[in-house]
Formats: C-alpha cells, structure tokens, sequence
C-alpha cells in the first residue's frame, strides 16, 4: 500500500520509511504481547517504556540483540530494531553495532551490509563485525574487498578480531598475496604474537598448498597451541601424508597433548600410508588419552586397519564405538569390500537397516558394488528398492552402481530400464552402459551407444570410455570400426592411446587373425610396449597357430617380467596344441626352478544364501 502511494506521488519517500517502520513496529508489538500471554518474557522488557532495572534500557536492548542473534531469531532483531527507528531511545553507535552484529549472525547479510552503509560513523567493532558476517555467510570476497576499504580509508585502526576475519577470507579464496601482506600488517601493529592470528594465518597458507612456508611460520612462531598443530597436520594430510609420522613424532617430544582431531587426522594419514606398525601405537596413545568415544576418532581408528587389510582389527575397533553414524557403517562395509568378502559387507548393511540407521548414497554404492562381486541379482535388486525409497538423497553414482550390478549379473532387462529411466547420464554411465553390452554379446548396441553419447548428449568421451568402446569392437570382431575409434580419439578428443587402448587393438586384430597387422602395431607403438600388449598378442598366436610370432611375444613378456604364469603358461599351451610337449616340459621345469605357481582358478555357487 506504501508504495503504490508512493508511486503515484501521493506519499513522500521519507514519510514512507518512517511510516513503514511504525508500521511494523506497531504488528511486531501486537504479536510479541500475544507470545507475552503464553509467557514470553520478550513482551515484559519491551512493551513498558517505564520499565527501570539495574541495567539502562540501552543495555537491556543490547542484550536482547545478542539472545536474538544467538537464537536466531531474526523477527524478534527486526522488531527492536524497528523500535529504536521510531526513537525509543537514542540509536547509538553501540546500539547500531548490537544491530549489524545480529543480522550478520542470524545470515540476513544484505540487512547486515544495508545497515554497515547506512551508518553515519563507523568504528573497528562495526568493520570487524560485517567483515566476519561476510565469512560467516560465504562472501569472502567481500570481506577482503571492505578490509581494503578499510584500510585506504585510514579512519579506523583494525584489530585482532578483523584480522582474523581478513586472514580467515584469504584462506577462503585464491589471493594467497593478500594473506601475506594482512600478516606484514599485523606484525607491523605489534600483534605478532596473538595466536588466533598465528592460526589464521597458518589456515591461509596450508589451504594454499604453501606448506613450506607454513612450516617456516610454524617453527618459528614462539608460542603455539593445539590448533596450529593441528593446522600443519592437516596440511600434510591434504598435501603430504608422508610427513604425518615425523610431525606426529615432533609432537609428542615436545609434550603437546593431542585431541580428538589431531588423532582423527594422523591416522587417517597412518591409512593412507598403509602404516600399520606406528598407527597401533598412536592407537595406544589413543587409549591412554580417553579421546576414544569421539566418532570421527573411531572411523579413522577402524579405517586405518581395514587399509592395512586388518579386517579383524577393523570391526574390533568399529565394535567399541559406543557411537556410531552412517560413516560409521558404510566405511565398514566399503572396508569388507576392500578386503575381498563381499559377503560380509552385505552382512554389515543388513545389519545397519536393523539398527535403524538410515543408508546414504555411499552404502547403497557399496552395498550394489557387493551384489555386481558376487553376482547377487536377487540382493542387488533389494538395494534397487531402497534406492527408490531415498529418491531424494540419491545422485547418479548410486544409478551408475546399479547399472553395473545388473550388468555384472547378466540381467540386460534391468541394464536398459534402469538406463533409459535415468534423469541425469555422466561419462561414467555412458560409459559402464557401453562395458554392459559388450560383456554380455551385444556389442553392436555398444557401439551405437556410444554414438548416441556423441550425438545426442553433452558428455565428452574419456580414455576409459574409448577401452569400453574398442573392447566391444574386439568382441563384436568389428576391425574397421576399430581402426576408426583408434584414430578418431587423437584426432577428435586429444586423447592419447595408453597401453590398455593398444592392448585392444591387438585384440581386434589377432581376433581377427591379422597376426601381422598386430605385430606391426605393436612396433609403431610411440612407447615401449607393455607385458599385456605382448601376452594380447600371444594369446592371438596360439589361437590362429603363429608359433614363431608367439615365441617373440612370450620373450618380450618374461623379459619385462619373469614371474608372470600367464606367459607361460599361454605359451606351454601352445605348444601342446602343436605337440611340442618337450617345449611344454621345459617351460615346466623352468616355472618350478623360479617358484613361478599358476594362479588357481575359482567359481561358487549360491545354494540357501550360503
């Protein structure tokens, strides 16, 4: 209604803010007495204006201010607000701060910046308050851009606080330049021995990747707390895990006690390195500390055995959680997963959804992952129902599991549903739909998917989709097509052929029985042809009897490495189909002489879900 009056000239732009403002004051009042009625003790500090306590009304409001942005209460601030702009009392600097501080905190920035703006004098807690609300809120670039003003202004001196929030938002954004010199500034004011801004400035260079410099601040910084450890330890966990163990080290001779996020992020590191000998000790180190109920101290626990390969360790350290969150039970399962039992990974996920924990994305893909190893249709689709249950939670990762899983099953039914259903395709789906087809004979569909993906889709080809597509080639025994996406990945994508890509050329072609053609690609090859490359080709000569052409290939792939019994052992064959059996004897001979064993072979049945 104001402003259409406005509009047509019948209301002045001032007489509508005040009116505007007495306006909402007047129903921010008649609905703060009804909260009254049901107790509200707002009512009782701020409808009497004759209301006199031991603290001033100036107090009373600020206090107010600070309960409200605390509470997040952004109604009860603008109704105070509203109140001092008809002139309750004087709107004094403090006041204004009081307010500006409650709407950065509550997340109403814009207010927050309207107000800052609108401010006839501005002192360091004003700049320092907006400038950490900026932080606060995501807008580091911002809060750089006010501490320059700041600073050109020259009217107002910061301190430790807007330092901090100034080094805070370098840490936030790419200007690791201006980190520097906000630091010269602050050793310039004589605050150089403040560790928040030791901190914060350690927080910019490490989120920079400058882990050298941190390092040089680091040491020779005179006092340091938890938290500028902490912060190295977390660089060297982003960056440079192998210097996890010497810094922890460096810790504990110099007597500073560790907390839940120091042993969170060393072993994490110790995970990482597959350190299993210093992690049990950081895991008695642990013990003696009592930090050991922390959840995120305890996933790190169990996750640094199960990527030793520690499964025993793992579940006995995931057993004394006394709490546990989906983290908790997904890195478990992942974990068994990793380990090769399958089984047991389903076991984990069952018994999560008996517990009432709710699985996210990363279970279900675990849990699909589990069903495509074993080849578990009926189980995989079980997921498939709680997949559709968490609609909301899921992205394509779980779908692309799913697309997997069925394919890993035979199940090209489910395969295709499932793809044309998907909202949403990455290369990754693209990319499994094309390996599904192939693996399961219907290696021309591979193709025109993949030519679908180019023509119909905004999704840019990888070099694993190019192996994808010439393995279909391979199985389909499409040479020509073969040559054409050889050629076409260099020329079209910028993709270099590595050696899995010459590895499927040669498949083609020795499928196909062009030994030649095969080798002579194999000699063209810009890099030194690998083992696979080799026994690829070998494999072609004992189908298609070219035993001159398999010996050289199985010379270079025991020359590359000796105590591969796939080389041999396809070379053995060869030769007893030629009946070359004082061939097949030596090469015999030779396997037992340098403990070369053949890997056995295995395959299982479900009988009763056993």
């Amino acid at each position: 209604m104001l402003s259409v009056l406005t509009q047509l000239q019948f209301f002045p732009r001032k007489l509508e803010v005040k009116a505007l403002a007495i306006i909402t004051c007047d129903h921010m009042l008649r609905s703060t007495v009804l909260e009254a009625k049901r107790g509200s003790l707002f009512q009782a500090c701020f409808v009497s204006k004759n209301v006199h306590t031991v603290a001033t009304r100036e107090e009373m409001y600020s206090n107010m201010l600070q309960g409200y942005a605390k509470d997040s209460n952004l109604f009860g601030g603008r109704a105070i607000h509203a109140r001092l702009i008809i002139g309750s009392i004087p709107l004094t600097l403090f006041l204004q701060n009081h307010l500006l501080n409650m709407y950065v905190k509550i997340g109403d920035l814009p207010s927050g910046l309207k107000m800052f703006d609108e401010m006839p004098q501005r002192n360091v807690v004003s700049w320092s308050a907006v400038m950490a609300g900026c932080v606060q809120n995501d807008y580091a670039s911002e809060a750089l851009s006010l501490f320059n003003r700041m600073h050109h202004e020259g009217l107002t001196k910061p301190n430790e606080f807007t330092f901090v929030s100034a080094l805070q938002a370098c840490s936030l954004t790419e200007n690791v330049t201006l980190a520097y010199q906000i630091y010269s500034l602050v050793v310039r004011s004589g605050l150089v021995s403040n560790i928040f801004l030791l901190n914060a400035f350690l927080t910019a260079l490490v989120r920079h990747g400058k882990l050298a410099e941190a390092l040089q601040v680091f040491e020779t910084s005179p006092g340091k707390d938890i938290v500028s450890w902490n912060t190295m330890i977390g660089g060297y966990l982003q960056f440079s895990c192998e210097k996890i163990p010497e810094f922890w080290c460096c810790m504990n001779r110099k007597g500073m006690k560790p907390d839940n996020f120091t042993f969170a992020s060393v072993l994490t590191g110790l995970a990482a390195l597959s350190y299993l000998q210093m992690g049990t000790q950081v895991h008695a180190h642990l013990v003696k500390s009592g930090y050991g109920d922390d959840i995120c101290v305890g996933n790190s626990l169990a996750d640094m055995y199960i990527k030793n390969r520690k499964l025993a360790e793992g579940f006995r350290a995931f057993d004394e959680m006394p709490n546990k969150d989906v983290c908790s039970w997904s890195q478990m399962a992942a974990g068994c997963l990793h380990c090769g039992e399958p089984r047991k990974a389903l076991a984990v996920t069952a018994q999560m959804k008996k517990m009432g924990v709710n699985p996210n994305k990363f279970t279900l893909a675990t849990a699909l992952n589990a069903c495509a190893t074993l080849a578990s249709l009926e189980e995989g689709k079980q997921i498939h129902c709680l997949r559709i249950k968490l609609e909301t939670d899921i992205d394509v990762c779980v779908d692309n599991a799913l697309l997997d899983m069925y394919a890993k099953c035979g199940c090209m039914y489910g395969v295709w549903s499932l793809f044309r259903s998907m909202d949403s395709r990455s290369v990754i789906s693209w990319t499994t739909m094309i390996m599904a087809c192939a693996q399961n004979g219907q290696s021309r569909e591979a193709l025109q998917i993949f030519d679908e993906m180019i023509r119909e889709s905004s999704v840019v080809p990888n070099h694993i989709t190019f192996i994808c597509v010439l393995y279909a080639c391979s199985q389909g025994g499409f040479v020509d097509e073969g040559w054409k996406y050889f050629s076409s990945m260099t020329k079209d994508y910028g993709i270099f052929p590595g050696e899995d890509h010459y590895a499927c050329m040669v498949n083609i072609l020795g499928r196909a029985g062009l030994i030649k053609e095969a080798k002579e690609l194999i000699l063209r090859m810009p890099f030194q042809p690998g083992v696979l490359v080799w026994q690829t080709l070998l494999s072609a000569c004992q189908v298609h009897g070219d035993v001159e052409t398999g010996k050289l290939a199985a010379q270079h792939a025991i020359r590359q490495d000796q105590k591969d019994s796939s080389t041999y052992l396809l070379l053995s064959n060869m030769f007893a189909e030629f009946s070359n059996w004082d061939g097949v004897v030596i090469l015999r001979e030779l396997m037992e002489m340098t403990d070369i064993k053949k890997v056995p072979g295995s395959s299982w049945i479900e009988i009763e879900k056993i």
